[in-house]
């Protein structure tokens, strides 16, 4: 009766055993199928920017040499008067205007210089009038001085009264002479034609000096400081690009070099003509400090288009797409830019795909999307 009753229990314990397993594997498949259910297929990443490529390209640009320097008149000439002690009565120039060769720019009062040249008149007609007292006097001597009528003595004297008559009347006329001299510088005439840089005259003031300054012929001329290095690279003739502080830029030519070199600064003066014209000598003035570059032809070169180069944390850099549309920061090194085109000194590979635009707004490793570009 044990026996039996043992068996029985252990018949019921292995089928407790399996009814359990069987609930646990069917709970598990449960859980299993609710996770899965609740686990959703993950997003395929998208594209940060969509971004237009260009490649390098070889580019024919002109090789510039960089200098300094000031804009200076041409010449630049000072006019005073000789009209010592006269009292200024008009000055019809002022400064910045354009003035011809003999032009009147300033007139001294001349009255008292009349006067003087009234009295002068006067002498010499009263000396001409005593020469020819003295010379018939010297005449009739001469005439009977073989006669004994007339001492040698007083025929000496008489020819002698005659020539100092004669140099009275030509010291008459050196006055009369000095005097029209001293009329003529009255009047302050423009010795070239050209622009008046600076006045000092003043209506009233009393002559004598310094009372103009004239840019002859309004020639400007850029006066750039070369490195002895570089100077023989430069000839007359080269054309040049000037640029003003203001960013006004105007064309000129090399006219000469000067012949010697600045033993403090080992650099040399070059100077370059500016065109002649009001619009030139609007936008430059002589004294202003100007930027220039002189043209010394051409050379080739790697580019890119300026907007494919950006400027980051004072660096420059560019952004390549790779295969798989990531983006790849390189930092480069710029030359020259020209129009739209920018030197690439640093290597890059000749096939690279660089971003041509909004470079700006990525960063290295960002996933963009492609359009055709140039």
């Amino acid at each position: 009766m044990t026996v039996k009753f043992l068996n029985l229990s252990a018949r019921w314990m292995a089928t407790l055993l399996v009814i359990a397993s069987s609930t646990l594997a069917m709970l598990a498949m449960l859980c299993s199928t609710v996770h899965a259910a609740d686990e959703k297929p993950k997003a395929a990443p998208k594209p940060a920017l969509t971004v237009t490529v260009t490649q390098l390209q070889i580019a024919q640009l002109p090789v510039a040499l960089s200098a300094n320097g000031n804009i200076a008149a041409w010449q630049e000439t000072s006019i005073g008067s000789e009209a010592q002690g006269l009292r200024l009565a008009e000055v019809r120039v002022d400064i910045g205007d354009r003035v011809r060769a003999g032009q009147v720019l300033a007139v001294y009062a001349s009255d008292g210089i009349q006067a003087d040249i009234s009295q002068a008149r006067a002498a010499l007609a009263e000396a001409e009038v005593a020469v020819n007292g003295a010379t018939q006097e010297a005449d009739r001597a001469r005439a009977v001085q073989n006669s004994g009528a007339v001492s040698a003595q007083q025929i000496s004297q008489l020819i002698n009264a005659e020539s100092s008559a004669k140099a009275r009347v030509l010291t008459a006329r050196a006055q009369v002479l000095a005097q029209q001299v001293r009329l003529k510088n009255t009047q302050v005439l423009a010795p070239d034609f050209g622009i008046i840089s600076a006045r000092t005259a003043s209506a009233g003031a009393l002559g004598g000096g310094e009372l103009f300054r004239l840019i002859r012929k309004g020639r400007l001329e850029w006066r750039a400081e070369v490195t002895s290095a570089e100077l023989a690279r430069v000839k007359p003739g080269l054309a040049v690009t000037v640029t003003s502080a203001a960013g006004a830029k105007v064309g000129g030519r090399v006219r000469m070099i000067s012949p010697q070199v600045d033993a403090q600064t080992r650099a040399a003066l070059v100077y370059v003509d500016l065109p002649v014209s009001p619009d030139v000598q609007h936008l430059v003035k002589p004294g202003m400090f100007a930027k220039g570059e002189f043209e010394l032809g051409q050379s080739q070169a790697v580019t890119l288009p300026q907007t494919a180069v950006v400027l980051r944390d004072g660096f420059t850099y560019v952004y390549t797409v790779g295969a798989d549309n990531r983006i790849a920061q390189v930092k480069v090194q710029t030359g020259r830019m020209v129009g739209e085109r920018t030197e690439i000194l640093s290597k890059l590979a000749p096939d690279a795909r660089v971003v041509a635009v909004g470079a700006g707004f990525l960063n290295d490793g960002d996933l963009v999307r492609v359009t055709a570009g140039k």
